[in-house]
């Protein structure tokens, strides 16, 4: 049985100390960012751990997201729009693209 996304969360790295991660695509343009606030610290949690596994999301770094992202995952592929920072992995996965990542911490 998959864990839920809370259980997910709790094993995660702590991200206290960042303040939040910056994307960018294969040429180094800016694509988003993900803030550590109320409402977005889920998504940073994991899009930090992918960075400190995978130093950037690719195709497989993708693939482990949506799996970190548990039942999200499931209603973000059902309700496309809903999720912008797991519709984000799907359309790596989707595109076979790459995102870089850099971090700011506080």
């Amino acid at each position: 049985m998959s864990k839920i996304f809370k259980e997910v969360l709790n094993s995660l790295p702590d991200i206290r100390h960042v303040n939040k991660i910056k994307l960018y695509d294969i040429n180094g343009i800016f694509v988003d960012e993900i803030e550590n606030l109320p409402g977005t610290q889920g998504s940073l949690k994991v899009y930090f751990y992918l960075y400190n596994t995978f130093k950037e999301i690719n195709l497989t770094a993708a693939e482990k997201g949506l799996e970190l992202f548990s039942e999200h995952a499931t209603d973000a592929k059902k309700h496309p729009g809903n999720h912008p920072n797991i519709d984000r992995l799907i359309d790596i996965i989707e595109a076979d693209n790459i995102l870089k990542i850099k971090t700011i911490l506080r």
